[in-house]
């Protein structure tokens, strides 16, 4: 079993948050990898529900805050919802993923956490009138 670091990044590469989470598989894929970080920080999220969730993905009906969604109520977050809109945002290009120092483009593409055990996502914000 391997303990990964889930890492957010600027797209300059400042760190802006991350967390370890242990006992993942050593070979996993991609689609998996977001799928268990996303579980993880909605578990965190509703075992002490708040106002604000930090998260990769916003929740249907919560708004946009620096590092952040504001919920408007302490409220319990689905983890599959967010899963699949944070497939969505991936194929849609709304983070990047790297492993190590390599970005991984498919979420079919199995990932060996042995030899790369941070992953870091890049939020990217989409140009105004692009």
């Amino acid at each position: 079993m391997a303990t990964v670091t889930f890492r957010d990044e600027t797209a300059t590469g400042k760190p802006l948050a991350e967390f370890a989470l242990p006992d993942l598989p050593e070979s996993i894929s991609a689609r998996e990898l977001v799928r268990s970080r996303v579980r993880e920080e909605v578990a965190r999220h509703n075992a002490d529900p708040s106002a604000r969730f930090t998260g990769l993905v916003r929740p249907a009906d919560a708004e946009a805050e620096l590092n952040g969604y504001r919920t408007g109520e302490r409220r319990r977050i689905d983890w599959e919802k967010q899963a699949d809109a944070a497939e969505r945002a991936f194929r849609r290009n709304g983070f990047v993923l790297l492993v190590g120092d390599r970005q991984v483009e498919d979420l079919s593409e199995v990932i060996d956490l042995t030899a790369d055990p941070v992953v870091s996502f890049v939020k990217l914000v989409p140009l105004v009138g692009g």
